[in-house]
C-alpha cells in the first residue's frame, strides 16, 4: 500500500503542481489541502504519513498547524516550507517539532530527498509503535498461557473490555486466573501507568473491610489516632481490583454499590464525601445468581458489577492447553529457582492429559514445582511427584459447596499456621509487647489481638520480667 502525503498551501497551483511531481518521483499518493483547517479535518478522516505545510497562511499559519499536530498525533513528521526563509524562523519551525525546512523556491531534487528522508523516518516512528503495542500486548498475556479456541475468546474479550472504562465481573472456579485477567486488562487500558491496587476481600475481616477500602478520620473509632486514606483514594487515577467480591457481607455491598453509582466514596468519621477515579474489576468463584436468590448478595449490585462479564474456563474444558502450560512452569520455575531446565516425560504428561485438575491452573503449577524440586533427573516421572498410583480419569467436577468447603478448610489451616509462626517470632522479638508487635506488622492494635484470639496466640510466654503492653 502507498505511503500519503499530505500538501498544505493556500496557492492551489501549487499544490497540483507538487502532486504532479512528487507522486511518481516519490511513488506515494498526494492530498492536498488549501488550509491549516482543512487539513486537519482531512487527517481525522483518514491516515497520512507525512505533512508538508507551508508557514504563511491566512486562518492557520503552519507553526500553529504544526503545534496542532503534535498534540494530537505526535508520531507524524511534518516539513514546513516559506518563501520567506531565515534562520529564525528555520530555528522556531526545528524548535516546535519540525523534521526539516525548506525554502521557496525549492530546488527540486533537494525537496525529493528531503522528503523521501521525512518518509523513511515516518516508517520507523510507525514500526517502534508498533513494536512497542506487541511488547505491550506479549507483556500483559505473558502468564495466561493456552492456544485453544476458548482461550483465544478470553484474549479478544480481555483485548476489547481493556479498551473501555467500564466495571468488569470476571468469574470462574479457583486457580483459572482471574487476578492475571484482571492484571492484563489494567496492563492493556489506558490506565496502564497508574495504580493497581488488589483486595483480597475474604482475606480481611469484615469489621475491617470498609476501613480498608474507603480509610477513616482520626477519632473516627478507638484507636484511630490520625486520618487514613483508603485503598480506593490510593487507586485514584487507575484499576481496583477486587478479589472474590462474592464473599463480603451485605453491609459492605451497600457501599460499594455507591461508589459505583456515585464515583464517591466517603470515609468512617467524615461527613463528607470524596470523589474518586477508579475501574472497578471484580472477580468470584461464586454463583452470585443463588447468592442473589438467597437474599445474601444485592441484585442491584450484582448488575453494576456485571456489565462486562469475562468467564474463565477450568481446565479440564480445555486439555489441549496443558502442554504449552507445563512447558510455561518448566520454563518460569526453574529460572526463578536457579535450577536446570527439565521435561516431563511422555508417560507423565499423559496422565496430565487425563487429570480432573479440581485446583485448575494453580494445581497444575504446584505438581510442577514439586517435580522441579524432588526429580532427581532431567526428566520429571510420575513417581517423582506421586503420581505414579492410579488416576481417576475425568468425571463432573465436585459440587460447588463441596469444592469451596475443601478450598476454605485448606485456606484456614494455611493461614493458622503461618499466624503462629510469624506472630511467635514478632512477638518474641518485642518481648510479648502487644503494642510494639502491631506497628511491625502495619496493624493497629485492636486487629492485631483480633488475629490472635482467632488463633490462640497469648502474649504472656513471650514476655520477660512482667512487661506491660
Amino acid at each position: 500500500m502507498k505511503e500519503t502525503l499530505l500538501a498544505v498551501d493556500d496557492e492551489q497551483d501549487l499544490l497540483l503542481l507538487l502532486k504532479r511531481t512528487l507522486e511518481p518521483e516519490l511513488d506515494c499518493t498526494v492530498e492536498t489541502a488549501l488550509s491549516g483547517r482543512a487539513a486537519i479535518d482531512l487527517v481525522r478522516e483518514r491516515p497520512v504519513d507525512l505533512v508538508l505545510a507551508d508557514i504563511k497562511m491566512p486562518d492557520m499559519d503552519g507553526l500553529e498547524l504544526l503545534k496542532q499536530f503534535r498534540q494530537e498525533y505526535p508520531w507524524l513528521t511534518v516539513v514546513l516550507m516559506t518563501a520567506y526563509g531565515c534562520i529564525e524562523l528555520a530555528v522556531a519551525a526545528i524548535k516546535a517539532g519540525a523534521y526539516d525546512f525548506i525554502t521557496k523556491p525549492f530546488d527540486h531534487d533537494n525537496l525529493v530527498l528531503t522528503l523521501r528522508k521525512a518518509l523513511e523516518r515516518g516508517h520507523l516512528l510507525r514500526e517502534n509503535l508498533r513494536l512497542q503495542r506487541c511488547v505491550q500486548d506479549e507483556s500483559a498475556f505473558q502468564n495466561l498461557v493456552g492456544r485453544s479456541r476458548t482461550m483465544q475468546r478470553v484474549y479478544e474479550t480481555i483485548q476489547m473490555v481493556a479498551k473501555t472504562d467500564l466495571t468488569v465481573l470476571i468469574t470462574g472456579e479457583s486457580g483459572t486466573g482471574k487476578d492475571l485477567t484482571a492484571r492484563a486488562i489494567h496492563a492493556l487500558s489506558s490506565r496502564a501507568r497508574q495504580p493497581f491496587v488488589v483486595v483480597n476481600c475474604p482475606a480481611v475481616p469484615e469489621h475491617i473491610l470498609e476501613s480498608e477500602l474507603f480509610g477513616y478520620r482520626k477519632g473516627a473509632f478507638t484507636h484511630a489516632t490520625q486520618n487514613r486514606i483508603g485503598l480506593f483514594q490510593e487507586a485514584h487515577g487507575g484499576s481496583i481490583f477486587l478479589d472474590e467480591i462474592g464473599d463480603i457481607s451485605t453491609s459492605i455491598q451497600t457501599k460499594l454499590l455507591r461508589v459505583l453509582q456515585e464515583k464517591e466514596i466517603k470515609p468512617l468519621g467524615d461527613n463528607r464525601s470524596i470523589h474518586v477515579d477508579v475501574r472497578v474489576l471484580a472477580s468470584t468463584n461464586r454463583n452470585l445468581e443463588e447468592k442473589i436468590r438467597l437474599g445474601v448478595f444485592r441484585e442491584d449490585l450484582y448488575y453494576r458489577l456485571n456489565v462486562l462479564p469475562i468467564v474463565l474456563p477450568p481446565l479440564r474444558e480445555r486439555r489441549e492447553d496443558i502442554p504449552p502450560l507445563v512447558d510455561h512452569f518448566l520454563s518460569k520455575r526453574c529460572a526463578e529457582l536457579g535450577k536446570p531446565a527439565k521435561t516431563v516425560s511422555p508417560e507423565l504428561m499423559n496422565l496430565f492429559l487425563k487429570h480432573p485438575w479440581e485446583g485448575n491452573v494453580r494445581q497444575l503449577e504446584n505438581i510442577i514445582l514439586r517435580g522441579i524440586l524432588f526429580a532427581p533427573q532431567e526428566q520429571i516421572r510420575p513417581e517423582d511427584i506421586g503420581f505414579d498410583q492410579p488416576q481417576p480419569g475425568p468425571h463432573p467436577a465436585p459440587t460447588i459447596d463441596h469444592a469451596q468447603s475443601l478450598y476454605r478448610e485448606a485456606k484456614e489451616e494455611t493461614l493458622r499456621r503461618f499466624h503462629l509462626e510469624y506472630l511467635g517470632k514478632v512477638l518474641e522479638a518485642v518481648q510479648g509487647n502487644v503494642t510494639q508487635a502491631a506497628l511491625r506488622c502495619g496493624l493497629e492494635r485492636q486487629g492485631l489481638q483480633q488475629i490472635m484470639k482467632r488463633y490462640g496466640i497469648r502474649a504472656e510466654p513471650y514476655r520477660s520480667g512482667g512487661q506491660s503492653s
